[in-house]
């Protein structure tokens, strides 16, 4: 149940029986032929159908998040640290204040994760509510599931080609990419990044089979769905 498609009347009616709420975290960022919005598109949808059968509502995605790295590929849109956890930081203070008790961040971009820390320290600072921060693409499962099809995977690559993040008339490579240096790639400027990837997948195939990529969703919706609906505390 999105809260797009609530008024606010019935957000206060569901109030009055349950205490529960997604937020779903992405990304606006290169992902090679991918959408730029991958991350975004996945981590709502995620929480969409994780929380489908429970009736929890899922609040908007935050589309944008901490990725200086991507600069220099056009499109690609970044925050700074303190101004996404401060933006962050604000719409968990009014969940909170609207009722919300309990909130399933469902995080979809790695570089959203100094949202992590934030979590802890805002909980520090409200007693008797309930936070979890869940990236959705290494959870246990849904990573054992990625290494059982091809441990060679990785930002950009197959791992996140969904029929949903891919775009239309356009032609995918079918190599498998060399794995970029981690390492490296860490210490490089925005310019130089962009540089060294050349079209931005860290490395590994393009695309698999979506019968392969199916096991991984429906993976990651019952993991999500399992956050959901156990116990909180």
């Amino acid at each position: 149940m999105r809260i797009s498609e609530m008024n606010w009347m019935m957000v206060e009616e569901y109030l009055k029986r349950d205490d529960r709420a997604l937020l779903p975290l992405g990304s606006t960022e290169q992902h090679a032929y991918l959408s730029l919005s991958v991350d975004s598109i996945l981590a709502e949808r995620l929480a969409v159908e994780a929380a489908e059968s429970s009736g929890v509502p899922v609040f908007p995605v935050l589309a944008y998040g901490i990725t200086p790295y991507f600069r220099a590929f056009p499109g690609t849109i970044t925050l700074r640290v303190e101004t996404y956890l401060s933006l962050l930081r604000d719409i968990l203070d009014v969940m909170a204040e609207q009722g919300f008790k309990r909130i399933l961040i469902v995080n979809g971009h790695g570089g959203n994760t100094p949202a992590q820390g934030l979590v802890g320290e805002w909980l520090a600072d409200h007693p008797g509510l309930r936070v979890k921060f869940h990236n959705w693409w290494n959870a246990p499962n849904v990573w054992a599931q990625v290494e059982a099809i091809d441990p060679v995977a990785s930002h950009a690559s197959w791992m996140e080609n969904f029929p949903w993040t891919r775009l239309a008339k356009i032609d995918i490579p079918r190599e498998q990419k060399p794995m970029s240096d981690l390492d490296k790639l860490r210490r490089l400027d925005a310019k130089s990044l962009r540089e060294y990837l050349k079209d931005g997948n860290y490395g590994g195939f393009y695309e698999r089979d979506d019968e392969e990529m199916m096991k991984i969703w429906r993976t990651g919706v019952e993991e999500t769905r399992a956050l959901l609906t156990e116990e909180w505390d």
